[in-house]
């Protein structure tokens, strides 16, 4: 079993002063604090019991293979047909929108095209929604099922909130490029007709009773911005029942609250409507590529077939991801953080700190390590904000997409960043 340590994670990639999440729905927490813990500058990026067991990769595991090459080259190619193919600038429903239609206050607000067919925000109503043509830009019932079929087929949307969008639309160019369809990224009947069937009698959504369990957390009464008073803390928990199920069922926690107007997320055995998601990525990930411009994680298996995608933020214009190929070296569950301020300085912090696990630490509750030190892939705890915010370096997914892959993925599999 890893310990509950990363004895240090560079902060190059980090934005000062931020605090990020990630999933622990899946994997309790129960940190224990480590004392006398030397905090080393410059700091080691990923130490792991595993690793000090085995041999970590050298510098030949970790260089790229001819054969390795060649398949990038093709994953490469078939990416540059897809986005030469993804229309952009499409409305994902295929049609401009007009006024928008009357809503109750607690409901989401949602825009709509000519005569469409109605659907309630109900769980008959998400479950049973249907694709109409000229769907139009907005949050519609039909989008929210879509969002839960797309995660479902490992072509995720990011956070699930029912609206149309950019990840929205490269989750749907994902799908199609999966399943032998043109890759416009448009939500075509041909498109859905292929998600239904891939979803087959599952219900996209499904009501959920919150349990005791879900009200004992942990939990924090806050979580404070400065580095110092975390690292007294006991661990970086969740601060509220809604943000954890919100993570544990992919939802935009704002959605989450929308879908259950009335609900007080305090209450053991209350009702709520929640996603019906799966957490189980394909086994033969071989090849994973970071592509900077579409700010999309592409993943492929040894026949080179896209096996499944992720909306990212990737680097910025101030503190660009690297570039080239790297390997994985390692993954680590609910790290200790390993704050230097050789790296950059936090509020009045001048000394190194050790910040403890959980799902609103610095890193999320899992670091997936690169070859390229100092690098890797974790989560954030803003998912609605995946692709369209930038990040000092590192690959940021949300939470729950970095936990799923770091469930699968393995040390030595190749990463590529492509502009």
């Amino acid at each position: 079993m890893f310990v509950r340590t990363i004895l240090a994670m560079s902060l190059s990639c980090i934005f000062a002063g931020t605090t990020f999440a990630a999933s622990t729905a899946e994997q309790p927490l129960n940190p224990q604090v480590i004392s006398n813990t030397a905090v080393e500058d410059p700091i080691d990026p990923l130490a792991t019991e595993a690793s000090a067991a085995q041999s970590t990769l050298n510098a030949t595991d970790t260089a790229i293979t001819q054969q390795e090459q060649n398949d990038l080259n093709k994953a490469s190619q078939t990416l540059d047909d897809l986005h030469k193919t993804e229309d952009t600038t499409a409305d994902v429903g295929a049609a401009p929108t007009t006024a928008p239609t009357t809503t109750t206050p607690s409901q989401p607000v949602e825009t709509t095209t000519t005569a469409a067919p109605k659907a309630s925000w109900t769980l008959d109503g998400l479950n049973n929604a249907t694709w109409y043509e000229n769907i139009g830009k907005g949050q519609f019932p039909v989008y929210a099922r879509a969002h839960v079929m797309l995660n479902n087929a490992h072509a995720s949307p990011g956070a699930i909130d029912g609206t149309s969008g950019k990840n929205t639309l490269k989750a749907i160019a994902s799908f199609q490029q999966m399943n032998g369809i043109k890759p416009t990224g448009i939500l075509t009947q041909e498109t859905w007709d292929a998600l239904v069937a891939r979803q087959g009698s599952r219900p996209a959504f499904v009501e959920y009773t919150i349990t005791e369990a879900d009200l004992k957390g942990p939990y924090a009464k806050s979580i404070p911005h400065d580095y110092a008073e975390q690292a007294k803390m006991k661990g970086l928990y969740y601060t509220r029942v809604s943000e954890m199920l919100g993570e544990k069922f992919h939802m935009d926690e704002n959605f989450l609250k929308k879908l259950n107007p009335n609900a007080t997320f305090n209450k053991a055995g209350e009702k709520l409507l929640v996603t019906n998601v799966r957490n189980d990525l394909p086994e033969d990930i071989h090849l994973i590529v970071a592509h900077k411009g579409a700010k999309q994680l592409y993943l492929f298996n040894k026949q080179n077939q896209m096996v499944g995608s992720f909306p990212a933020t990737i680097g910025s214009a101030d503190t660009p991801s690297p570039t080239g190929t790297y390997k994985i070296t390692g993954v680590a569950p609910n790290p200790w953080y390993s704050y230097s301020p050789s790296n950059f300085i936090q509020g009045k912090n001048l000394k190194p700190l050790s910040l403890p696990p959980g799902p609103n630490g610095p890193v999320g509750n899992i670091w997936i390590g690169l070859s390229k030190k100092s690098f890797g892939i974790h989560g954030t705890p803003n998912p609605s904000t995946i692709s369209k915010t930038a990040s000092h370096g590192c690959i940021r997914l949300t939470n729950w997409d970095a936990n799923d892959l770091g469930r699968k993925v393995r040390s030595g599999v190749t990463v590529k960043f492509l502009e």
